[in-house]
């Protein structure tokens, strides 16, 4: 098997419902797909969200790293021999993680398809199905708890709940959820890197009480002793999101004990195939592994949830970053009922395409 053709497509994405974090709001997001097409007929599928503060990419440099350094290399290759390439060409996308992504997701779909089965299945089909979390960006107070009870009623079994801006605040936010939706539904707080060590504590001795299941990135990501000291001294598990970005990072994590879990982004990491890597560092320090996203399309998710249902130490979900999308162009490629995510169990990613 050849590639014929590589295609390359980018989405502006508007979100339904503009939401904010410790350091940003986001209103849309753009999103670029990749369709390679083999001289067998066959068609993969591949989604790049980049983000400058979190991958260091614009869809601007996914695009000129596409034209000048993936196609080039990859027209005429078998796509069957995905590690090769991926190897190949890791000098030329060190620096552009959600290419490496978006390449990755492709000639994995391919696999998939060539081998006529859905890619958790191939990748090791631990389990069928997944909970994820969904989340409430940083709102006025009623808003908060309004919609926290809103996902409740819809199914959603998980919240998870973002601030860093004002401990005190966030604290507040957490006591007035739990109150309106009692203690079944599990909550997570993702401070987005927004507390000081002092900050941290505060937030975890006071919310105690309010069952918090995890505290992801209290403190800046290159404040490594810090994160480290926050999670020595505190009863909640300590999750790790912007301070891993690669391998290394995740080797450093475990070398020094500075968390107890980490979130793995296959945007942010470079793929499925980094991914694996990661999760079996994080396997060894006895992580657990929350698989989480960006604002991405279905498709995208596709490849988190995948990755997700293969592993046994993935305990964790937060892929909800396409329930917002208005027309999301790959809508369908997973299923979602009553706060839990399904494959469609197509072949490969399961992709389902209205845009190419």
């Amino acid at each position: 098997m050849k590639i014929k053709s590589m295609e390359l497509v980018s989405v502006d994405l508007k979100l339904s419902e503009p939401y904010s974090i410790a350091y940003e709001t986001i209103e849309h997001a753009v999103n670029l797909f990749l369709k390679i097409e083999t001289n067998k007929g066959l068609f993969g599928f591949g989604c790049a969200a980049p983000d400058l503060e979190v991958t260091g990419e614009t869809a601007e440099s996914v695009r000129k790293v596409f034209n000048d350094w993936i196609e080039p290399r990859m027209h005429g290759c078998d796509p069957l021999r995905y590690v090769y390439h991926l190897e190949r060409l890791r000098s030329g996308l060190q620096k552009h993680p959600s290419a490496m992504a978006m390449l990755d997701m492709a000639l994995l779909d391919l696999l998939g398809k060539a081998s006529c089965m859905p890619l958790f299945k191939l990748l090791g089909g631990f389990r069928t199905c997944m909970k994820t979390s969904i989340t409430i960006g940083i709102l006025p107070l009623t808003e908060t708890v309004e919609k926290a009870e809103m996902y409740v009623k819809k199914g959603f079994a998980i919240l998870k709940v973002k601030g860093g801006s004002d401990v005190d605040l966030d604290i507040e936010r957490i006591a007035r959820i739990r109150e309106r939706i009692g203690i079944k539904t599990l909550i997570r707080f993702d401070a987005n890197q927004g507390y000081s060590f002092e900050d941290s504590i505060r937030f975890i001795n006071d919310t105690r009480s309010y069952k918090i299941e995890l505290l992801e990135q209290p403190t800046p990501k290159k404040e490594w002793e810090v994160l480290g000291h926050v999670t020595r001294e505190s009863h909640l598990p300590i999750m790790a999101d912007e301070s891993i970005m690669n391998l290394v990072d995740a080797f450093k994590l475990a070398k020094n004990d500075l968390v107890d879990t980490v979130n793995i982004k296959i945007q942010k990491v470079g793929g499925i195939n980094e991914a694996l890597h990661i999760n079996s560092v994080s396997k060894a320090a006895n992580f657990e592994v929350m698989v989480g996203c960006l604002d991405e399309s279905a498709l995208g998710i596709s490849a988190g949830l995948h990755f997700a249902l293969a592993r046994p130490n993935v305990h964790y979900a937060d892929l909800d970053g396409h329930f917002d999308i208005i027309d999301d162009p790959f809508a369908g490629s997973v299923i979602l009922k009553k706060g839990t995510l399904y494959p469609n169990n197509l072949p490969g990613l399961g992709v389902v395409n209205t845009l190419f």
